[in-house]
């Protein structure tokens, strides 16, 4: 029996061994690929050898995207089974992709975020150009830690640390624009927080207007058209602000009814929004009305509801993720092509095509060959999440941003995500402990009654143990008394042991919320720290 058990063992030890390689293979090919062509493509270029081996980081900062961030969009989707694993990676990464391509736009900040002053460079482009490249490595490696450690950081925190770390390495501590990186900091805060009572608010105005009723069936009929109508504002609002906001003034030219602004309006979006949910509200209500025949009334008939509504959330959430994060990757790459290019440092840089495509290429790639983990950490490994649940993280997701954008504050769609999760199953805890309230009351005064009972027991055996000339009936009556005392003491403990179990409840896994907020905090400063140092190692090996 033990002999097949570790051969069963040694079988799936060299199965995993083999994909990981594959992965491993694919991964070394795509890398290698876009060293290649950026090398052969800017031959006779000074400096081409730094723009090809920053074109290797730019594809490897890509893939840990992919890993890591993409899980946010379409975890909740998995984890509640509107999606399996395997549709959930075809529509991310061709979104993604579509994303990043579409509306990635043509220009894009050298310096993320506006966290250095690129003046302090004092115009040497070598300088630069190191920063870039340590920046983008050390972002990169710091991804890839926390992948492994499955725990979903923020691509945007990973590179602002690393551009950070490698500008203090290469010009010092004044070269950071402090104020910015205090709102950065501000943001591990809001974010989640903002994300899970976002999140939590939808989730009960769900239970209490449909899940709570005795007929599920009439209540969906009246408010599920009404919560994927205003799911449907928010995204379109989101897409539009964050989404379109890159190639907004080329949409103007072919629109010429828009606003000509540089970016969209949030009146713009708003009214886009709201058209849309109009038209979303009809359609919905006319086939919520023709299943409301053939819908359980159960929870599970109501979950159903909102399935088809979740993957067009993964899907638009993925859109929005690859137009706004692909500059993560390719925004230090855009910088060092600018650089070799033109010989000089800019504070905006043009994006050629293949520097796009390496970005969406590769966050597609990386979400295919090692995304899975990190969506089953988010989607089932945090808390337990059905459809409800997950359609309340999505909106959440959108209307942060949303709320955040207008109101100015620093957020990161991770951590809103996230956030969203730990808000839904901190309410169930809630909810549950707010059920099972009059039970532990209940348990804790028959504790003290039982205590009172015990005392009396106690006592009144201590009065017969005292008597010299004890009576037949005195001892009969102590036997009864000790009896009666393990009686009682046993009631007492069953008590307190129900009592325990009923406070203990937890829908969140404590230890997963400390490990991801841990590694929230230090990924600014992990990169930072990892940026400085390989800025020192490539200044080293080239003077």
């Amino acid at each position: 029996m033990e002999i097949s058990t570790v051969k069963k063992m040694e079988k799936e030890a060299i199965k995993s061994s083999g994909i990981d390689f594959i992965r491993l293979g694919f991964a070394l090919f795509f890398m290698v690929a876009v060293l290649s062509y950026s090398f052969m493509s800017t031959g006779g270029i000074p400096n081409n050898m730094f723009l090809a081996i920053a074109a290797l980081f730019g594809a490897y900062m890509a893939m840990n995207i992919g890993a890591n961030d993409v899980a946010n969009n379409v975890g909740p989707a998995v984890g509640s089974k509107a999606l399996t694993m395997g549709g959930a990676i075809i529509i991310a990464a061709v979104f993604e992709a579509a994303g990043a391509l579409i509306a990635g736009g043509d220009v894009v900040n050298t310096i993320k975020k506006g966290i250095i002053d690129i003046d302090a460079f004092g115009g040497n482009t070598d300088s630069f150009i190191w920063a870039m490249m340590a920046a983008l490595l050390a972002a990169a490696l710091w991804l890839n830690f926390a992948t492994m450690a499955k725990a979903p950081v923020s691509t945007t925190h990973s590179i602002v640390g690393g551009v950070m770390g490698a500008g203090i390495a290469a010009a010092g501590f004044s070269i950071v624009a402090w104020g910015t990186m205090g709102k950065i900091a501000a943001s591990w805060i809001i974010s989640p927080v903002l994300g899970g009572i976002i999140a939590a608010l939808f989730l009960y105005a769900i239970k209490k207007t449909i899940v709570f009723k005795d007929d599920k069936i009439t209540a969906s009929v009246k408010w599920v058209p009404i919560y994927v109508a205003i799911m449907s504002w928010a995204f379109v609002t989101y897409l539009t602000l964050k989404g379109l906001k890159k190639v907004w003034p080329s949409i103007v030219e072919i629109l010429s009814f828009l606003p000509d602004t540089k970016k969209p309006t949030f009146m713009v979006a708003f009214i886009f929004g709201a058209i849309l949910a109009i038209v979303v509200y009809t359609i919905v209500k006319a086939v919520v009305d023709k299943k409301s025949h053939n819908i359980e009334n159960s929870r599970a008939g109501v979950n159903a509801l909102f399935t088809v509504p979740l993957i067009f959330a993964a899907a638009l959430l993925s859109f929005a993720h690859g137009a706004n994060d692909v500059a993560n990757a390719i925004g230090p790459l855009a910088a060092i092509n600018d650089a070799v290019m033109t010989g000089g440092i800019s504070s905006k840089a043009g994006i050629p095509l293949w520097v796009m495509a390496v970005g969406a290429l590769g966050i597609a790639i990386g979400l295919a060959l090692y995304g899975p983990k990190l969506i089953k950490t988010v989607g089932s490994e945090i808390t337990e999440l059905d459809q409800m649940r997950a359609f309340s993280v999505a909106m959440a997701a959108s209307i942060t941003v949303i709320i955040a954008s207008q109101l100015g504050l620093p957020v990161s769609s991770t951590h809103i995500a996230v956030g969203g999760i730990f808000g839904v199953g901190f309410l169930r805890e809630y909810l549950d402990e707010a059920d099972k309230r009059d039970d532990i009351a209940l348990e804790k005064e028959v504790i003290v009654d039982e205590k009172k009972v015990l005392k009396a027991l106690n006592s009144e055996l201590k009065t017969l143990e005292t008597i010299e000339n004890k009576q037949k009936a005195d001892y009969e009556r102590i036997v009864d008394l000790y009896k009666m005392i393990d009686e009682e003491e046993s009631k007492i403990k069953n008590a307190k042991k129900h009592l325990k179990t009923a406070q203990k409840v937890q829908y969140v896994k404590r230890d997963a919320v400390k490990k991801i907020i841990a590694a929230w905090v230090i990924t600014v400063p992990a990169a930072a720290m990892l940026s400085a140092l390989i800025y020192f190692m490539i200044r080293g090996i080239v003077l």
